[in-house]
């Protein structure tokens, strides 16, 4: 039963294989857990079994320590989705996870620093157009420089930038406007096209006439954008690993990807935007997702307030 769901989730669904990793590493937990119980039919699970199986993700057992509530969530959702799937397929009349609500996560509002910090990790990546000098490391900062600038840039997951092909940034590149469009293909394989403004265009230009070229000569990489040392195509690890080296000698810490596109977000809705254009420009299929960003704004708003006004304080 196991396998046709994820079989569904990756045929018909077409999940990310990052996501399909998850869910076949918890529906393996899962079968486990039931099967240590004695059950070996969707037909013998009760909604006591699922819940038990939250428990348990929740407190830790022998082989795992304890999970958060949004990681103990992401397991529940593949339990809760395996048993749809045997409901709709008619394996079993019953849906005993139905009723099994996922722990709820506590509000942690997400983490974005100023842009005075998000330039310093820019300018500490190296310069965005010089000439490629210094063999390979010069090749490897242009690199770096233009990875960073269309994370910030465009507020993408670095899973999408480490996805993108030279074709995919070929509206970014050529012509005289001054905001270029990159393509993006997200999570559930949805694309989107975000803008560039001419920082970034700057870098990535710089990037692919003077870097890449070079980077590329095992021919490893294929259409990869951003290429490794040894002309492959820049894993989401890598990176992960450029950023923290560069924020390391920016002075800028606790700094992943997902803090630039936090700021991203972040900075446009102090800026002015639209949050449902910031909700379309991060790839979220739900305004609700977004939402979260404008408490970050009230608190800048709460603190400028605080500090500034002469009536505001004692």
């Amino acid at each position: 039963m196991c396998s046709a769901f994820l079989d569904h989730l990756s045929a018909e669904r077409a999940l990310a294989d990052n996501t399909l990793a998850a869910y076949r590493r918890d529906l393996r937990r899962y079968r486990a857990h039931l099967a240590a119980l004695g059950i070996t039919a969707p037909e013998e699970v009760g909604p006591g079994h699922v819940g038990d199986f939250l428990r348990v993700l929740r407190e830790g057992d022998d082989g795992h320590p304890p999970l958060g509530a949004a990681s103990a969530g992401g397991g529940l959702a593949a339990v809760r989705g395996l048993h749809r799937f045997a409901v709709r397929e008619g394996w079993t009349g019953v849906d005993p996870a139905a009723d099994v609500s996922p722990p709820v996560p506590p509000m942690r509002l997400p983490k974005a620093v100023p842009l005075a910090s998000v330039e310093r990790i820019l300018d500490a990546a190296g310069p965005a157009d010089a000439p490629a000098s210094g063999g390979r490391a010069g090749l490897l900062a242009l690199r770096d420089r233009a990875l960073l600038e269309v994370l910030y840039g465009t507020g993408a997951r670095i899973s999408e930038a480490v996805g993108l092909d030279v074709d995919d940034v070929a509206d970014a590149v050529d012509g005289d406007d001054t905001v270029g469009l990159v393509r993006f293909r997200g999570k559930g394989g949805r694309e989107r096209v975000v803008p560039l403004g001419s920082y970034a265009r700057r870098a990535l230009s710089g990037y692919l006439v003077r870097a890449r070229p070079g980077l590329a000569v095992s021919g490893r990489g294929g259409p990869a954008l951003f290429l490794n040392a040894r002309g492959g195509r820049l894993t989401r690890q890598g990176g992960w690993g450029i950023l923290a080296a560069v924020a390391e000698r920016a002075g800028v810490g606790g700094v992943s990807p997902h803090t630039l596109r936090h700021s991203f977000a972040t900075h446009l809705l102090d800026g002015g935007a639209d949050i449902r254009v910031v909700q379309e420009l991060l790839g979220h299929s739900s305004v609700t997702t977004t939402q979260v960003y404008t408490l970050v704004t009230v608190d800048r708003l709460r603190e400028v307030y605080a500090s500034s006004h002469p009536r505001a304080r004692r």
